[in-house]
């Protein structure tokens, strides 16, 4: 079984605001930073994204990919990759937990396999990278939307 590297955030909000900027992917060039462009390909039967196209650009590592998401209740969301240039795999995942009145603790799960040969502590540390920035944007997003 592949490692992961998960960290989390605690967000000034409640989880339903979170997962509804989560759930957000046209905004996500917005707020991500390495999303450049995101198009919903396909919608689950509660009108959910079931399938996304994402444009990244991260510096060195450009991609295309298209990433399948489960929402599990209102407060869990996962993707796994269904196709990429660069990527070989790409399963991650949101969880979020009520951490008091109107706030929310976020982990933040993931694990690439890159096409490319690399070292598997190089790689955790591109994870934790991806997953900092993705979870200082998700705070910073969801908090100046409340204020």
């Amino acid at each position: 079984m592949a490692e992961h590297t998960s960290s989390s955030i605690t967000i000034d909000a409640a989880p339903a605001d979170v997962m509804e900027v989560i759930a957000d992917f046209a905004r996500y060039p917005d707020w991500t930073g390495e999303v450049k462009e995101a198009e919903v390909l396909e919608k689950d039967e509660q009108g959910r994204a079931a399938q996304v196209r994402l444009v990244m650009d991260a510096g060195a590592i450009k991609d295309d990919q298209t990433l399948a998401y489960t929402w599990t209740g209102a407060n869990e969301v996962s993707w796994t990759l269904v196709k990429s240039q660069m990527l070989r795999s790409l399963d991650g995942s949101y969880l979020l937990a009520p951490a008091g009145e109107a706030t929310t603790e976020v982990t933040y799960r993931l694990t690439v396999d890159v096409k490319i040969p690399m070292l598997g502590m190089i790689k955790r540390k591109a994870e934790k990278v991806i997953i900092d920035r993705a979870l200082a944007g998700l705070k910073k997003r969801v908090e100046s939307d409340r204020s």
